[in-house]
């Protein structure tokens, strides 16, 4: 499932466990200070992932900094995805959860919860897969061929094809 290109990655998770599991399934890492702290940007794709881990926001003086963070990733990245890393996500994880989407709703960020690493890279390896120009190409080919067979084998679509012979 690799996706061609290199990916680039906040300098900030050079020991993430989830870093280590992309670059076993062969995909090129570069790692940038010049990134968002804690993002992961799929340049092929046009996708841009920023990985917080849920604990984060239980502290109140590094959640200002959090979200400021994560509007910030917001702002440069079109297509952006909050990675919500939890072991477990019981009512105080997905009360945080819901605080966050009312903070971005209306924005282009969509919320992932994850459990660990590999949820972490198996999201992030198929968004980017659906989302890879050559593959939204094939599968906007795909669905146009289908739509097409659907609309010939129409029973309705003969009917109006019947009744216009007709009244020509």
């Amino acid at each position: 499932m690799a996706t061609s290109g290199a990916v680039i990655v906040s300098a900030a998770l050079q020991h993430h466990e989830a870093i280590l599991s992309l670059s076993n399934q062969h995909q090129r890492i570069r790692f940038s200070d010049s990134v968002v702290t804690g993002s992961i940007i799929f340049p092929l794709s046009g996708i841009a992932f920023i990985i917080v881990e849920i604990q984060d926001f239980c502290d109140n003086s590094t959640e200002t900094k959090l979200i400021d963070r994560i509007e910030q990733f917001v702002r440069i990245h079109r297509n952006s995805f909050l990675l919500l890393a939890a072991a477990l996500y019981g009512p105080i994880e997905w009360e945080i959860l819901f605080k966050i989407q009312q903070r971005f709703l209306g924005s282009n960020l969509r919320i992932i919860p994850a459990h660990n690493a590999g949820d972490i890279v198996k999201s992030m390896l198929t968004i980017a897969k659906v989302t890879c120009k050559p593959h939204v190409d094939s599968v906007r080919d795909r669905i146009a061929m289908i739509r097409a067979q659907v609309i010939e084998r129409s029973p309705v679509w003969e009917m109006l094809h019947k009744r216009q012979i007709n009244d020509a």
